[in-house]
Formats: structure tokens, sequence, C-alpha cells
């Protein structure tokens, strides 16, 4: 099988206390559902790396990376925001996160692996160049995107978001940068209450309504993604798969399904396919009711595996 699955155990010891709602149950529940599928002996398994801090300085700032070394505890919990909560080895999670997107692009670029998919924690797509915010420290699409740009020419980068939450870090890391179109489809108005009516053209927006279920997604991606990434033509493609949007999953409003997950992946691989060699590399960003996360992981990771 050519698609790797990027991890590592440092991500199960990002604490976030008791009762938090991005915890290590996330990657537990997820690895359990693939050993019962049995898709998890047939991917091909890769430890994430530490990113290095040149990787991370391409997306923020050299002030920001030392205040998030700066604030994280020695014992007990701090936080960096007033959600995102992090614990004595919350930092080594966090550039491991970040390192398995670099090591997705080079496992892509340099082994012929035709795609990946990394369970990490914590996720990445609200941290801003200077910001962390919602759960998220480092920007980890965001980083891999800048390294396949650095690392290997490439011109035209996409980040692909179909969290329910708005995926502002990755947009303002790459406000003024015309080589990575961004695509996001997400509730609105609801956390964290960007306005997107200022969004340059390589930006694109498509919220729902928090009564949207999968009709509107469906057209959303249809009407708005499909034909900017048509124009764009993307050499490769990150995408920011939270699952959050699911129909179980309290934390929004917006109803999807396995099928609504499945049908948006095939579209993203008939991208790829067409213009980017089929090169995807999918960072896990939220989905916070495990079950619901780990079948809607499986669907996303099937159609990755080429399994219909």
């Amino acid at each position: 099988m050519r698609t790797a699955y990027i991890t590592h155990p440092d991500c199960l010891n990002h604490d976030t206390g008791v009762g938090h709602p991005e915890n290590a149950s996330r990657l537990q529940a997820i690895d359990d559902r693939l050993m019962a599928a049995q898709l998890y002996d047939f991917l091909r398994h890769y430890d994430a790396p530490e990113v290095t801090r040149e990787q991370l300085l391409r997306c923020h700032d050299e002030a920001y990376l030392n205040q998030v070394e700066k604030l994280m505890p020695e014992s007990g919990h701090a936080h960096l925001d007033p959600d995102t909560v992090v614990s004595p080895q919350s930092q080594q999670a966090a550039k491991r996160a970040a390192g398995a997107v670099i090591k997705g692009v080079d496992l892509i670029m340099q082994e012929g692996l035709k795609n990946a998919f990394c369970a990490v924690r914590p996720p990445g797509h609200h941290a801003e160049r200077m910001k962390t915010m919602g759960f998220c420290v480092y920007g980890n699409a965001s980083v891999g995107a800048a390294h396949a740009m650095a690392e290997y020419g490439l011109e035209r980068v996409a980040i692909l978001d179909f969290d329910v939450h708005h995926g502002n870090g990755s947009e303002d890391i790459f406000r003024d940068d015309r080589r990575v179109i961004v695509c996001s489809t997400f509730q609105h108005p609801f956390y964290p209450y960007t306005a997107i009516e200022e969004s340059p053209d390589h930006i694109i927006c498509a919220p729902l309504e928090a009564t949207a279920k999968s009709a509107e997604f469906k057209a959303a991606v249809t009407d708005h993604w499909l034909p900017a990434l048509n124009h764009f033509e993307p050499q490769m493609i990150f995408v920011s798969a939270g699952f959050d949007a699911h129909v179980e999953d309290d934390m929004s409003g917006v109803s999807l399904t396995e099928a609504d997950y499945r049908w948006v992946t095939e579209q993203i691989l008939q991208i790829a396919d067409q213009y980017a060699e089929g090169r995807v590399v999918s960072v896990l960003e939220g989905g916070y009711e495990p079950h619901a996360l780990a079948r809607s992981v499986e669907a996303h990771i099937r159609v990755l595996m080429d399994l219909h």
C-alpha cells in the first residue's frame, strides 16, 4: 500500500486535563477502529520526527516560538490561551505534530508514496503566525505546505479545511502568499468568529449555517472549492481534516456523516490526481466524539488507500 500513517507516542502525552475535549482518547479511538476494520496493517507506518526551528520559522515569528517555549510548564498545566491547555510534554507533542506533516511531504516527494495521514495532536489550523488559539500550538498543515515549497520548489499548493471551525491560522499565515490557496468550509458565525468578508481571492471561504447537512456541505465544496482548485491547479494538497461537523459530535450544529467525509475525500483526490500527481498529506484537526471521529477517519483513510 502507498498510504503512509504517521504518528508518534509523544502525541498521547499531551495532557490537557480532565474534561478537555482535545485529549489522547481521540488518537486511541482512531487506532482501535483501524485495527478492527483490518486496515491498520495495510498502512505504511512511520514515526513523526520533531519539526525543526527553521521549519517552524517559515510560518511563525521567532518571538512567538520563544513565547510558546517560555509558557510550557515544568509540572501541572498551563494555558497558552483560554482554550489551549499544555503540560510538560506538550511541547514535544506539538513538535511531533508539525513534524509529521513534514515527514508526509518527504515520503511523497522522495520515496514515491501516494499520500499520507497524520494522526497527531495538538491540532494546528487555528494557530496564527503570532498567536495560539483553539487547542492549536503550531500550524501543522501550514508548516508542511511551506516545507513543500521551500525544499521541493513547488509553486502552487492547496490547503483544504473541512473542520467545522474556520481555519483562521492557515489563512493568517498565507494571507499574503498567493502560492497557497486555502479553501475551507465551516459553521458561521461560530468560533473563532473571524471576519470572512475581507478575504483575498486565494482564500476561499464557504461558510455553512448551523443547520447545514450533507446537501449544503456538498454544495459549498462543489460551488466554491472545486472551481477555484481547477483554476489554481495545485501541485500538492494538504488537508486539515477535522471531523467535528459530524452529527454525533456536539461541538457544532452542522450534521455530517461518514459518507460526507468519504465524498469530500473523493473530490480532493480527483483534484490531486488531475493536477498534483495524487500528492495529498492529510492531518487530523478536530473531532471530539471518539466513536464518530474514528469511523469518519476510517472512511477518509479508505479513500486515501483506494479502498471503496
